[in-house]
């Protein structure tokens, strides 16, 4: 099936239109010249009506003083033919064969934003790469694509902020080259300092021991000159008392010769060494801890290259989705969400450019629908017009648009709601511009 497009427009007291025909190239450009408020836009708006209906109904449809209302014919290339008339402006729709249909019919072969180009252009940059991705069928698996890419690179960052730190604490703990391997054992040594303890703790009750003999001898001594006053009468006391003395003086003189010969142990090495094993282990720890903390930060950043090459490798699958999908023109790609080409984002494209994307983008939304309606060519100098003409031409893309000028760069001039030179022949156009009779008043 062909793609429909525009034959021919008949359009009278219509906005700004008096009484104008108009005949469309097949393919490329038919440029609508004319000054500011000459009724150039109402030859659009003449075709989007008759054929979009009523959401792209003007809110005063018919000319300003005009005596009859506005009447709109469309002939489409495929025999249909639209007509708008009368008060309301109904709509009847006729095939070749007479048969009459209505805008069901029309809609089902046109596409909206052929017929409304500023409500794609005006639209955000997401939903006009959401436009796209509909249109070559991959939406769904690039939002996928994208939403795991997202994912990834946010837990990649987190994960080596962590590998980052961690590797700056490794790097700032102490490292002692000399410290064994494994923490050193000191219960040998505390066990013999213990019985070393324990034989000084004997020897310091022992010499208490001498000292409660001594005051004892001393107390024994005093009570035995007390007790040679009363000699005479306690002579068996006295006796008594002096094998008392006898006995403890034994045991005194023991008790001083055992204390004189004893020797208390020093535990000052044993001490030194168990502080150098408490060291020694210190720095195992620490050693232990600075190998922990670089396996540690070391783990982490393997964690890292592996969500690293699963970004490389998610951002490869999505450029294979996009280059391999149908793309209505080279260069068009979505970048985080956003519509480019040749690597430029909408608001870095030339306005050329974002009419050719526009242009191609919704060509390609419903290909029954041959033809595209384009205001503000002015945008363009005369070589780049010439190109875009080129290029729709060579696409089989029917364009009409509108041009503030009246020089050989339009196909026709619009002068005061009628086409200028209709009874005479107008200017040659330049290559890439389509020839056209400019039709009759009526």
């Amino acid at each position: 099936m062909q793609p429909v497009k525009v034959v021919r427009l008949e359009a009278e007291n219509f906005k700004r239109l008096r009484a104008v025909e108009v005949e469309v190239a097949e393919d490329g450009l038919t440029v609508i010249g004319g000054a500011n408020r000459a009724g150039k836009t109402s030859v659009l708006d003449a075709i989007a009506w008759a054929l979009g209906g009523d959401r792209l109904r003007p809110a005063s449809p018919n000319r300003e003083g005009a005596a009859s209302k506005a009447r709109l014919r469309v002939e489409l290339s495929n025999g249909l033919v639209a007509e708008r008339r009368g008060v309301n402006g109904d709509l009847r729709v006729t095939d070749p064969e007479g048969k009459r249909a209505g805008q069901q019919l029309l809609s089902s072969l046109l596409e909206e934003l052929a017929l409304n180009l500023p409500k794609f252009l005006e639209s955000s940059d997401k939903a006009k790469a959401e436009t796209l991705l509909k249109v070559i069928g991959v939406g769904d698996e690039l939002q996928r694509l994208d939403e795991q890419i997202r994912a990834a690179y946010q837990e990649r960052t987190l994960v080596g902020r962590d590998a980052e730190r961690k590797a700056k604490a490794a790097e700032e703990m102490a490292f002692w080259e000399d410290a064994p391997a494994e923490p050193v054992s000191a219960a040998e040594l505390i066990r013999e300092q213990q019985e070393i303890l324990a034989r000084n703790g004997e020897n310091m009750r022992k010499r208490a021991r001498v000292g409660e003999l001594s005051a004892r001898a001393d107390a024994l001594a005093a009570k035995s000159a007390s007790l040679r006053e009363r000699i005479a009468a306690l002579e068996a006391e006295a006796a008594q008392v002096a094998a008392e003395m006898d006995g403890a003086a034994s045991d005194l003189e023991t008790a001083r010769r055992t204390a004189e010969e004893l020797v208390d142990e020093s535990t000052e090495e044993i001490e030194t060494s168990i502080a150098g094993i408490e060291l020694v282990n210190a720095h195992v720890r620490e050693n232990a801890a600075k190998r922990a903390a670089e396996e540690d930060a070391a783990r982490i950043r393997q964690e890292y290259n592996v969500l690293s090459d699963r970004i490389d490798a998610l951002r490869c699958k999505r450029l294979n989705l996009l280059d391999n999908a149908p793309l209505p023109l080279p260069g068009l790609a979505v970048e985080d969400g956003v519509l480019a080409y040749e690597g430029r984002t909408w608001g870095d494209m030339s306005g050329s450019d974002q009419l050719k994307v526009a242009t191609a983008i919704v060509r390609a939304i419903k290909p029954s629908c041959g033809f595209v309606l384009v205001d503000k060519l002015e945008q363009m100098d005369r070589a780049t017009l010439m190109e875009f003409g080129a290029w729709c031409a060579s696409e089989g893309i029917q364009v009409i648009g509108t041009r503030v000028a009246d020089d050989d760069t339009c196909t026709l001039v619009i002068e005061d709601g009628r086409v200028r030179g209709a009874d005479g022949p107008g200017p040659e156009p330049e290559p890439g511009f389509a020839p056209i009779d400019p039709g009759m008043e009526w």
